[in-house]
């Protein structure tokens, strides 16, 4: 069975919904004020959902825990992020680190 112009379909039908809403936010500021309430809650709601995103992919591997090295990059990743290291730096030391720690045999 032959589903492409359906897939073509649906691809197009998130793009122009993902584009849709990437317009409105910029379009609708300045038509509302969000209380500053709401804005903290946003700004910590997007903060809890990133460290769940790092803890499941940090964490986990398939439907099993992810072993050492993983988290160990991680965990290194984010302490050179914290202490405001370029982006790139911190993308390839966190690699590296999982990298080595399994080339030394650490899971």
């Amino acid at each position: 069975m032959n589903n492409t112009p359906l897939v073509l379909v649906a691809i197009g039908v998130l793009a122009v919904g993902t584009f849709s809403m990437r317009i409105a936010g910029p379009a609708l500021r300045s038509r509302f004020e969000m209380p500053e309430r709401a804005q903290q809650f946003l700004a910590a709601a997007a903060i809890v959902l990133l460290t769940a995103l790092v803890a499941t992919s940090a964490l986990t591997e398939g439907h099993g825990p992810a072993g050492i090295a993983r988290p160990a990059g991680v965990l290194f990743g984010g302490i050179l992020a914290w202490r405001k290291a370029p982006f790139v730096l911190v993308v390839v030391a966190a690699a590296a680190t999982a990298a080595g720690l399994r080339l030394l045999g650490v899971p």
